[in-house]
Parts: C-alpha cells; structure tokens; sequence
C-alpha cells in the first residue's frame, strides 16, 4: 500500500461522491469550493535540520519525519493540506524487536530525548503529535513489530507484536482457524498496540467485546524497566496491571508485545436491517435487544437525519426510491430510523437470534427488509474513511466525535451535541449538516457517534477557526450533559482539557502519579492524556 502522506489510507483509493449527494448537501450547508493543496515538494522544504545525535537505529531523512508527523484529525488534516505542519519529530525509528525499543529508551533517557510511539498513525485526538520544546523529538514506528509470535489453541490466547495492523492480526490468525474480532473502522492501519493503549472499540463488540475484554496480557518497555503482564483468566490479586496499560496513551512506556483472547472463526456472519417509524421506537427496540442480552455481534441505530443522509449518500436513486415507497407504505416513512445488526456464530444460533430480534422489533413497528443493506456495508465498512477525500475536493470539511452515556439520558445528550454542532458558527452565517448513530451498546447505555460536516471557509486558518469551535462546542455539550469525552478515540492533546470533569482532582493527580512512576524523567509521549 502507497500510504497517502496528507490524508487517509492507500493513495490509488478514493471515494466519489455521487451526484445526487453532492445535492443534497448542497441544500444543507450551501454551495462549497475547495481548498488549494500544498505539495509535498513544498512541504519537506520547511522540515527542519535534526537535533538528534547519531544512532544506528534512527533515521533522520525529511519524508520519514513528515510521515510520522502528524494522526488523522481534522485539524491534523487541515495541518496536512495546508503544508503547515508547524513541528516535525526530529527522527524516527523502525525497531524490529523489543530489545531495541529498550536499547532506544536507554539512549533517549541518556540524551535527553523525547519518545513518541506510533502504531498506525490514525489517531483523531492528536496522540502521536510532537510539542515545540528545547528536546528532540523520536518516534518509533511499532510497524516491525507485527507477527505472531504464539498461538495456544487450547486456551484460546495469541500473542502479536504490538505493531501488527488489522489485517496483519487477522491474516494470521484466520490461517489458523481463529479471529480476534476487533475491527474498528480504521481496520486498515491500526493497529494492535495502539487499540489497547487508547481502549479502542469494534464494530462487532457486542460479540467480541472491547479491546479490555480481548486483551490479556503482553510486555510494556518503560524508562524505569520492563514490565511483563501475565495472561491470568482472571485474578482476585490486588490492582489488575493490565487497566494501567490500557489506555496508557504512551505516558508508561511502549507497549511491544500482546497477548490477546481469540476466538475460533464462526460458522455464519450475517447483517440485517429493520427500519423504525421514528427515533422513538428505534431507540426502545435497540434498548430491548441489548438488555434482553439477545446474542448479537453488532447494533447500530441511525437517527432520522444520519438515515436520510446515508440513503441519499448511496447514489442508487431508483432502487432508494423503491425501498422508500415500500417503507412509507408499512408505517416507517419521514421521520424513520435505520438499525443495522449483525449476528454471527453457529446456523443454529444465528437462526434463534434473528428470531429473537425480530420478535421485539415488530411490535415496535419494525420493517426487516433483509441483508441488502448490511451486504454492501460489510464489503465498504473499512472503506468509508476515505468519504473525507471525495468532499474535501468539493469544500467540504468532515468530523466525528464520539460519547456514551446511560439509555436514560441518550436522547438528550444526542440532541445537546447536535445543538451546540448546529449553533457553534451559525454567527459566521454558516449551516452545519449533523447526523447521528448509536453503537456499541451494553445493558446500561451506548455510545453516540456523531458526524458533522461543513463548509471550507476562503482559507485555512478560517477553516481551522470554525473546526476548533464546533469541537469545543461538542465537547462541552458532552461533558455538561453527563457523556464520557472519548468512548473509543482516547485522549491525547485533543481531549485532555475536558478529562478533569471524568476522572475528578483526585483520578488525575492518580494518572500524574502513575506517568512519574514509570517515567520519572518525562521523556514518553509528553502533554499527552494529562500534563
């Protein structure tokens, strides 16, 4: 793969955006025009001469710096596209086994280095950006770190380097008759290390589990030593380890080794669709279904708006106006919800859970219209990232963010978010075009993920002003109404100022304590998770 170096993914993949879409959106936020885009020439010009001393192990060449110099926020996007990157670490390095990373670490601390870890490079809260300081910059590129290195078939535990990307985890287990069932949206560059370490979420949780409930184990290379975690099933001794390295962002250490809970690859994999009369009902029936602990891999709600974008995004407008006269004539017409659900296991269990969900949808006017839908979801799943390419080149600027809260507060915190999306540049005399989906759901609550999109102002640093406020905007919503800033994206620099409101004085002063135990000189990751 070609790896894009000012946007997402494989540089030969695009996403074009049909015509009908490009009306649609069009009557929501107003007619748009693109953004001039630096060249690459022009940007390596402006990367600066390294501060780092020699080592046989860092490289120090300007497109391997402007490579790992920035994740995939929209703001790192607009960085990117602009050509003002503003700071470049100062080398990188490849490490090809954990003995190296500790050689590194042993260097860095010796030479006053900062030490940034990178994994897939598709962080969007700012995880793997260097600070302007007085200390050089290294990252480490985990990419090396990518095979499997046991399988115990018997316990059903595999171990993975740390910097094995999606579908290098699962080509290797799937030869084996196993999968970890992880599969995040960003599937196609994250990787193992950096899902554990920013507590990721995949599309089919509610099978497998978060990546908290797969990880078991591994081996954190700190400043101040290794730290080996075994791959108990359970333990009642003390403090559980593993909750420190998860979520550690790279304030501990680099994590080099993973131990992960797999699962043997099921017998059948299905995705259907029921449309709801209104978000009211979609919700109840989502709600029912997680409670009722119906054995599903996978639930997503669409609210009205995200429903009516997604079938105008589809581009198949005779086949969409089918399915609409055939929905409005069995109750589920303007004002409808989509749910998409995945079920997956043995014949058997697919045939009694389909059964079961079924069952509660249809008394709550649900319409199952079959696996059309969710057909041409899993085959473009890992796909659509690259949406952001094909409105970009129409002007249009996209983000997400994403919450979770309990069931009895889902609608408020959703429309609180959208609100404050919708108001925070109305005064610049600009519509913002919000929708909403819910996913990842658990007996008590579910997460909200949400997608806004908006117009590129006439330059960048106004395009960047307008991001900033629907994100501060956003994130206030959230931590005012009862939402976690980060259901699955982590923390880095981009939520860390709302982190207080969660984790209280005492929770942060306990994460501070924890990054001086494992780094008393700070050199990991610095102003990442918490200053």
């Amino acid at each position: 793969m070609a790896r894009r170096w000012n946007g997402w993914g494989d540089d030969s993949h695009d996403y074009a955006v049909p015509k009908s879409a490009g009306r649609f959106l069009s009557e929501r936020i107003g007619p748009s025009s693109p953004l001039p885009d630096a060249t690459i020439q022009k940007v390596l010009r402006t990367v600066p001469p390294t501060r780092l001393p020699e080592h046989p192990l860092v490289v120090t060449g300007e497109r391997d710096r402007l490579m790992h110099a920035r994740g995939q926020s929209l703001g790192d996007w607009l960085r990117m596209r602009s050509g003002n990157f503003e700071v470049f670490p100062d080398g990188v390095a490849f490490p090809t086994s954990g003995e190296q990373v500790r050689e590194l670490m042993t260097w860095a601390h010796r030479e006053g280095v900062h030490l940034i870890p990178y994994g897939g490079g598709t962080s969007v809260a700012g995880h793997i950006t260097p600070l302007a300081g007085e200390r050089p910059v290294l990252t480490v590129d985990l990419s090396r770190l990518n095979q499997m290195s046991d399988l115990d078939t018997t316990s059903h535990l595999a171990t993975i380097g740390a910097g094995a990307n999606g579908p290098q985890v699962e080509s290797q287990l799937r030869a084996r008759g196993f999968t970890l069932g992880h599969f995040p949206q960003s599937f196609e560059l994250s990787t193992l290390g950096g899902w554990v370490v920013t507590r990721s979420s995949g599309q089919q949780s509610l099978r497998y589990g978060r990546i908290e409930d797969l990880f078991a184990g591994g081996r954190l290379e700190s400043p101040v030593g290794t730290l080996d975690v075994p791959p108990l099933p359970a333990s009642g001794a003390g403090t559980d380890i593993r909750e420190i390295v998860l979520g550690s962002e790279g304030r501990l250490g680099i994590l080099t080794d993973v131990t992960v809970r797999v699962t043997p690859i099921a017998e059948v994999e299905q995705f259907h669709t029921i449309f709801f009369p209104s978000w009211e009902a979609g919700l109840a029936g989502m709600r029912a279904l997680a409670q009722a602990r119906v054995p599903l891999s996978m639930l997503r709600l669409s609210n009205p708006v995200e429903t009516e974008t997604q079938l105008a995004l589809a581009g198949r407008d005779r086949v969409i106006g089918l399915l609409e006269r055939y929905l409005g004539k069995r109750g589920a017409g303007s004002g409808k919800t989509m749910m998409m659900l995945g079920i997956t296991g043995s014949s058997p269990q697919v045939r009694m859970a389909k059964w079961q969900a079924l069952r509660i949808a249809k008394p709550l006017g649900g319409v199952h219209i079959g696996q059309v839908i969710g057909k041409q979801w899993e085959k473009s799943r890992f796909h659509l990232p690259y949406i952001r390419h094909g409105m970009w080149e129409r002007g249009v600027a996209i983000d997400t963010l994403e919450t979770a809260t309990h069931w009895a507060n889902v609608t408020t915190l959703m429309e609180a978010i959208e609100t404050a999306l919708h108001n925070a540049i109305a005064s610049d005399g600009e519509e913002v075009h919000v929708f909403t989906h819910l996913s990842h759901v658990y007996t008590s609550g579910c997460s909200i993920y949400t997608t806004y999109l908006f117009r590129c102002a006439d330059d960048y640093d106004e395009t960047e002003d307008r991001w900033r406020r629907l994100k501060a905007a956003a994130s206030e919503a959230v931590v005012a109404n009862g939402g976690t800033i980060s259901h699955q994206h982590g923390v880095g620099l981009d939520h860390a100022p709302y982190l207080p409101a969660e984790k209280g004085e005492l929770g942060i002063g306990a994460i501070k304590a924890l990054a001086r135990e494992f780094d008393p000189e700070s050199i990991m990751n610095p102003g990442k998770l918490v200053p």
